[in-house]
């Protein structure tokens, strides 16, 4: 049976583009092409079966010898990488498999996206099995809900170029299931633009409100301005029930808490006293807001909340929830999620129970939080421990259909009381939420920073960055906060720098490292911020680069005008399969040389424009020197462990006078390329480059020739020239108004 024009089974094979990609494919498998999508190369995978259940495992073919990575939930919460090159490799909970085809004799390699998708109420993901048969796993999450239909499970889509195969393909299954939106239909909140500070690392659920104003002070005075800040867990109002066993973890969170009342604690009411409230609204959050709205410039700020309310979900049997008729639930977590870590938050909700609001009510509950908080100045919410719904889905329908009401319920009341779409969506990597979104834009992209954990730094870049593959198509990924004085300090600041993301930190106060700090925001407070998803660039999407020993990693990102890309050695540390958690697998892991090419930055002929003939320049942030490469050569970029990189790649322009031309932003920035918001050359005469450059400090570019005269905003200014590299250097002044964009023009 072919369908459309590249995917066909036959003979017991899954064949994609002439290539046999399955062998041994059941005889009830069955195939469906994809119609009113964006490729002709697309079809869903799903089961004829008499089988009924609320889970169900179909063995599909054989995978063997062709290279994969895949993500998957190493726990409930959260997913990371897996490369490997048979189907025993896959491992349970896998939401999203790539696989590398052979090359063909033209020297075309094909990719094939594999995306386990949801169908009514039952939601399907992939794994593998001993004899290395690729399987789905078909779950409800409610053992009353049984019947399904089994055509439409996996969505299959095949190209010559991985990352719009996998655009295209979740672009297709939005038109398939019209129950979320792709990242770019989605607005994205102002806030990721601002340098921001988070309260948790600093203060945990002991924050308060001088707490917060001590924070935003001492950046402040170091020139390095928030301009926005979340205020973590610890400002809510709750409480645990007698019979409730405390579950106090080492980031000092007690998951056994429920909500007990939607308006703030005593710590964020003016002279507030424990055990008393103060119902007087101007005396309650909207006090602290003010102030630091007021008194230290902040635009935007956000408050934690769980989905449920709290980690306890909401307390039921108070006057002040009533309303919101939550019951005790009992989360049971699927046998997947049970076969890799094990979760201390789970086994305390499990133990403990959770309140949960009646689905027909959950609107009503978030629109009365998210009212009060909008008239208290705040601006979004960061709503975490989401993926908790699939654990409770028992009652309700199935754990699809209870994400859907919440979801639908959650996103309604952000449209209502947060014009700027602010919400970070936080414990979110399950399909459950990711095909019900259709306005959250900010997505944590993989398991928390932790400071004091050796183990989780480098495998922590590395998640993110392959997680967002697949994430990337849904929201743009948050990296998380990190701390500006830590062992690993650059290492994390500069992977932000690149993954296009929002940039806080969650330093104590008084603990910054500004010079850091100064690479990555402007005086006026804002982000020089890459315009996607930071992703491995394609040499490095089936290569380990936590484990193997050989690879470095690079992460890709676009500016308007150039690409950057980082480079670590993230070798060493990675997320055990035996042990169940991160580890440090090799203490010493050594030096690795790897190479950087113009092409690493996938899209960069798109702004390259239609003259440009390859050629690039390469700058680097460490050495701080450059290099003119010709197209398709490259340059080697050696790293210890731990160590890191990030180069700008500049297409060359050449002009009319044979004068080579690419400017670089400003040098002294992570990202520096970030900087050059608009460049035309030789639009108003001969041998004249026009620019809008954003920020202040040293700007660099490369001129195959001395400038005649540089001119900032109407002015002449003084320049360095470094006759045998091409490197011009100016400096820009600190301008007065905020986002202020400088008008230079070079005359070559």
């Amino acid at each position: 049976m072919t369908v459309g024009s590249g995917i066909s089974v036959s003979d017991g094979r899954l064949n994609v583009l002439g290539e046999t990609i399955l062998t041994d494919v059941k005889d009830n498998v069955i195939v469906t092409p994809a119609t009113g999508g964006l490729l002709t190369n697309g079809a869903f995978i799903g089961v004829h079966s008499d089988q009924t259940g609320s889970r169900r495992v179909f063995p599909i073919g054989k995978l063997r010898d062709l290279r994969f990575m895949c993500v998957f939930r190493f726990k409930l919460w959260w997913m990371t990488q897996r490369m490997g090159s048979c189907g025993e490799e896959i491992p349970y909970e896998t939401q999203f498999l790539i696989v590398e085809g052979k090359e063909d004799q033209s020297s075309v390699i094909n990719y094939v996206v594999f995306l386990p998708i949801l169908e009514g109420d039952f939601r399907a993901v992939l794994q593998g099995n001993s004899n290395n048969e690729l399987e789905i796993c078909l779950e409800s999450g409610d053992p009353d809900v049984k019947e399904f239909d089994g055509s439409h499970l996996v969505f299959v889509a095949a190209g010559s170029d991985p990352f719009d195969v996998i655009t295209n393909a979740v672009k297709t299954v939005e038109g398939h299931l019209q129950t979320f939106s792709h990242r770019e239909r989605k607005k994205m909140p102002d806030m990721l633009n601002w340098f921001g500070w988070c309260t948790w690392d600093a203060f945990y659920t002991n924050v308060t409100a001088d707490g917060v104003k001590q924070g935003l002070e001492s950046l402040e005075k170091g020139g390095i301005p928030p301009k926005f800040v979340i205020i973590d867990d610890g400002w809510q109002s709750v409480g645990m029930d007698p019979t409730s066993e405390g579950a106090i973890a080492d980031n000092s969170a007690n998951f056994a808490n429920r909500l007990t009342n939607i308006k703030e604690n005593h710590k964020f009411q003016k002279n507030g006293k424990e055990g008393q409230r103060v119902e007087d609204p101007s005396m309650g959050i909207r006090h602290i807001v003010k102030q630091v709205k007021d008194q230290h410039s902040v635009k935007y700020v956000y408050v934690w909340h769980a989905l449920a309310g709290y980690w306890g979900g909401v307390k039921p049997g108070l006057v002040e929830t009533g309303q919101y008729e939550s019951k005790m639930s009992y989360p049971v977590s699927s046998p997947g999620v049970d076969s890799n870590e094990p979760c201390d938050a789970f086994n305390s909700i499990a133990k403990n129970g959770l309140g949960l609001v009646n689905p027909e009510k959950v609107f009503s509950f978030y629109n009365d939080l998210h009212s009060y908080l909008s008239s208290a100045g705040i601006d979004g919410v960061k709503v975490d421990v989401q993926n908790i719904l699939e654990t409770l889905g028992s009652g309700h329908g199935g754990r699809v259909k209870l994400a859907r009401k919440y979801h639908q319920a959650l996103e309604a009341s952000i449209s209502r009381n947060f014009p700027d779409n602010g919400i970070i969506s936080c414990m979110s990597h399950n399909t459950d939420g990711l095909y019900s979104s259709k306005r959250s834009a900010v997505i944590r992209a993989s398991d928390d920073f932790w400071p004091r954990d050796p183990a989780s730094h480098t495998i922590h870049i590395a998640s993110v960055a392959y997680n967002t593959v697949f994430l990337g198509e849904f929201m743009q990924p948050d990296w998380d906060m990190f701390h500006s004085v830590h062992e690993m300090a650059e290492y994390h600041g500069a992977a932000r720098a690149v993954g296009g993301c929002a940039l806080y930190v969650s330093d104590k106060p008084g603990q910054h490292d500004f010079n850091l700090l100064r690479k990555l925001v402007l005086p006026d407070g804002s982000i020089l911020r890459a315009k996607l998803p930071g992703r491995p660039t394609r040499d490095c999407l089936f290569s380990d680069p936590a484990r193997d020993g050989k690879t470095l990693l690079k992460i890709w990102n676009l500016n308007d005008h150039n690409g950057v890309v980082g480079v670590f050695n993230c070798q060493g540390a990675g997320w055990c399969k035996n042990e169940k958690k991160n580890l440090i697998h090799d203490e010493q892991p050594g030096t690795i040389t790897g190479i950087i090419r113009a092409k690493d930055v996938d899209y960069l002929p798109r702004i390259a424009g239609d003259k440009w003939k390859g050629d690039a320049i390469v700058y680097s942030h460490i050495h701080g020197d450059l290099v003119y490469l010709e197209k398709s050569t490259s340059l080697s970029v050696t790293l210890k462990t731990r160590e890191y990189e990030v180069f700008t790649v500049v297409p060359v322009s050449e002009i009319s006078n044979k004068v080579a031309f690419a400017p670089i932003g400003l040098i002294k920035m992570f990202n520096s390329g970030g900087a050059v918001k608009e460049l035309n050359c030789e639009v108003e005469s001969s041998g004249t480059i026009q620019m809008k450059v954003r920020g202040c400090g040293a700007f660099g570019a490369y001129s195959s020739v001395r400038p005649k005269r540089i001119q900032v905003d109407a002015e002449e200014v003084e320049f360095e020239y470094e006759e045998a590299s091409g490197f011009i250097r100016f400096d820009l002044q600190v301008p007065e108004e905020e986002m202020y964009l400088w008008n230079v023009v070079v005359e070559v």
